[in-house]
């Protein structure tokens, strides 16, 4: 389960104490509908201020209160008219983002007060949002959480560790970012670790785990296609390794989601990443449900972290894939890569005993000389959203695209499949958008998605960042 988001929520009012008292009561009622509804989502943990702000003093000590309680963002609640500076003042020590919120209460001008405070935090450059409704109706509970989701998960990068696993990969200028302006931009740093630590910490890894997990994968997977040569129990064995040991120095460092160049290296001398990759990225392993850390395969930075934020909005597995082919015949972009497919996305489920009967282990291909399993399905079928941050001139935007996992016959699927690499996962995706216009303007080969509609997070995350998008939707 997710944690849950903590969400501080402050109501303003009049500065005048006689009017302030006789409208506490409209002020505590619309409080508690909007905290109610918070916490009714399932999602929210709500923080409520102590007071209604009415004074200076409370505006700053109340807002400081929500920081130290540990919120990741606030609300700014407004049933009646309130004096704009209090927003003001609070919006110096509350954490941000801010959503300044006024609830359907004709009788008080809740939603002028509202927009004073608005027009007051624009004039000092403060980024918030503004939203006027029934905060019991669905609709506008939706846009609320979109918010919440959002911010939320600008904030939770503000102090994670990205674990880069070797370098550039094959001469791509998109996989790689500045130290400099990721600190800067989102408040992550970065710890590059030599790929040959993989390769030393897997021969400590304890055999018994290693054993129980190769049970595990024989028991599970549908089909492991042995070659005796690219695909071996040993081979496998040593991918299980590989796993055990990044997954002990993701804890003992301190990581929040990593990458891993793994070309020409270890996929020419060692073992290939991609078990590591998609048991990372997966909500489980043998040892049960667990948290997905966000993997990125040929050491994707900005992949990587397009896969966090996807991750922090929904809490859910994120794939990774190349934008392999555009079946004309289909309508239909193949995504495809080797490695950081979760197995999650073969049945859309958090249960291994469904997923996993759709996989096959293939051996490696060609491409990777040193062998291993590569973890290949199909993914199931639903709506999805897709995305990317990638930069231009050193400036950072956001790819934003609705689209769909759509379903194929399995005779239909493995003749797509064998067109292109019959060995990798594939997801079949209908886009909105025509693959002229959106080949035309998007930046790089990789491409990140998850089940379910979240344009609206990411547009408020590209707001928060201070960042442009583009939705790519007809």
């Amino acid at each position: 389960m997710p944690k849950k988001y903590k969400v501080g929520i402050l109501t303003f009012s009049d500065g005048r104490e006689s009017v302030h008292k006789e409208v506490e009561p409209i002020n505590l009622e619309f409080q508690e509908r909007l905290a109610a509804a918070l916490e009714k989502s399932g999602e929210v943990e709500p923080i409520v201020g102590r007071e209604i702000i009415w004074t200076a003093e409370l505006a700053k000590n109340e807002a400081s209160q929500l920081a130290n309680e540990g919120c990741e963002l606030t609300i700014f609640n407004f049933a009646v008219w309130s004096f704009p500076h209090l927003a003001a003042i609070a919006s110096r020590f509350a954490p941000g983002p801010f959503l300044l919120f006024s609830n359907i209460n004709p009788s008080y001008p809740g939603m002028v007060g509202m927009l004073a405070s608005a027009g007051a935090l624009d004039q000092i450059g403060t980024l918030h949002g503004r939203l006027v409704g029934d905060i019991q109706d669905e609709t506008i509970l939706r846009k609320v959480m979109a918010f919440v989701r959002a911010g939320s998960a600008v904030a939770r990068l503000k102090g994670e560790t990205f674990g880069l696993f070797g370098g550039r990969p094959m001469g791509m200028y998109t996989t790689v970012a500045n130290l400099d302006q990721w600190m800067s931009s989102f408040g992550i740093d970065v710890e590059h670790i030599d790929q040959s630590e993989i390769i030393r910490r897997a021969k400590e890894t304890p055999s018994d785990e290693v054993d129980r997990a190769f049970e595990w994968f024989s028991a599970k997977v549908g089909k492991i296609r042995y070659d005796g040569k690219q695909l071996t129990p040993e081979k496998i064995k040593l991918q299980i390794r590989s796993y055990i040991a990044v997954r002990e120095m993701i804890q003992e460092m301190g990581l929040s989601f990593v990458g891993f160049k793994a070309q020409p290296e270890l996929t020419d001398h060692f073992v290939t990443m991609d078990v590591t990759e998609a048991l990372l990225n997966d909500p489980y392993d043998w040892n049960g449900p667990k948290e997905p850390i966000v993997a990125a395969t040929e050491a994707d930075m900005d992949g990587a972290l397009t896969m966090e934020i996807l991750k922090h909005i929904t809490g859910e597995p994120v794939l990774f894939a190349d934008l392999r082919h555009y079946d004309e015949e289909l309508g239909v972009f193949d995504l495809c890569n080797s490695g950081t497919h979760p197995t999650y996305f073969a049945g859309h489920s958090y249960d291994p005993d469904v997923n996993l009967p759709k996989v096959e282990f293939y051996p490696q291909g060609f491409y990777f000389p040193a062998g291993g399993a590569s973890v290949r399905h199909i993914a199931a079928p639903g709506k999805v959203t897709l995305a990317r941050l990638a930069r231009r001139n050193g400036q950072y935007w956001l790819a934003i695209l609705p689209g769909e996992f759509i379903e194929l016959s399995p005779d239909e699927a493995e003749r797509k499949a064998a067109a292109t690499q019959v060995e990798w996962p594939h997801a079949f995706t209908r886009l909105e958008v025509g693959p002229e216009e959106f080949l035309s303007e998007y930046d790089s080969n990789h491409i990140h998605a998850v089940y379910g509609d979240w344009v609206e997070e990411l547009i408020w995350v590209a707001k928060m960042l201070r960042i442009p998008y583009r939705l790519f939707s007809d």
